[in-house]
């Protein structure tokens, strides 16, 4: 980024502390001096380019256009068009994988997340992405809301770099998924840790009874390298891209 409004400083002895712990001290041109962390994201939206510049400049972010590049490639590989996506971008941020869809060539795309800052940010930095843009919790999405979604009859849902951390649970999910029209298309990543036998969020067994039951027909899987952790390790993720055949239901919740 060019002359950022904004210097970021790593204070001392923090190289080493685990993913989404990272911290930073932000000093503003203003004077103004936060600490923050890197999933404080209502803090970091507040600050125009500081979510692009932490996680796309300093540390490498591929996810975005990993998950969209994998989309597309199985969409075509099925003899479909990506233009003939509606898409639902869940945990949707300051709008970098809305953006991604659309230069994609996807019809539409539709934002939801728990955050308001995140919508106020992808007004200011990418108006005109979505369609429209929910602040919701998706296990507690009104009614109005829910029928509205539902309406568009939306044939894809995209959920980038926000499972296994708490900031959305796989009930979360689950309801995102089930919002989805039966064939519609599913592309979301997740670290490897939480797709692997060690893994204690309720996703790893969560997916596994979905492609085992047959709800989740995955055509790709790719293990890749989301992003770099503050001391310089990779991160590692697997991108899923895969059809709904059927709706997950309350029993397959783990968590």
């Amino acid at each position: 980024m060019d002359d950022p409004s904004f210097k970021v400083t790593i204070p001392e002895n923090t190289c080493e502390i685990q993913q989404g712990e990272e911290q930073f001290i932000i000093t503003c041109n203003d004077g103004r001096e936060v600490q923050i962390r890197a999933h404080d994201y209502d803090e970091i939206y507040k600050i125009p380019g500081l979510y692009e510049h932490l996680f796309y400049e300093n540390y490498k972010c591929k996810s975005p256009a990993v998950i969209c590049s994998e989309l597309v490639n199985a969409v075509e590989n099925s003899n479909q068009k990506i233009s003939n996506l509606k898409v639902l971008d869940v945990g949707a941020g300051n709008g970098m994988v809305g953006e991604e869809l659309l230069s994609a060539g996807v019809e539409s795309v539709i934002g939801i997340d728990i955050i308001e800052e995140a919508a106020m940010a992808t007004e200011r930095d990418r108006p005109g992405i979505y369609e429209d843009y929910f602040v919701e919790d998706l296990t507690k999405l009104p009614a109005d809301v829910e029928k509205r979604i539902v309406n568009e009859s939306l044939n894809c849902m995209t959920l980038v770099a926000a499972l296994g951390f708490g900031d959305i649970p796989p009930h979360a999910f689950a309801e995102a998924y089930n919002l989805i029209s039966e064939s519609g298309w599913i592309a979301f990543n997740i670290k490897d840790e939480f797709y692997s036998e060690k893994d204690r969020t309720g996703f790893s067994k969560l997916i596994q009874h979905m492609t085992d039951g047959g709800i989740l027909d995955v055509k790709s899987k790719k293990h890749y390298v989301h992003r770099l952790c503050q001391d310089g390790t990779p991160l590692e993720y697997f991108a899923i891209i895969g059809q709904k055949h059927d709706d997950i239901p309350t029993s397959m919740i783990l968590n």
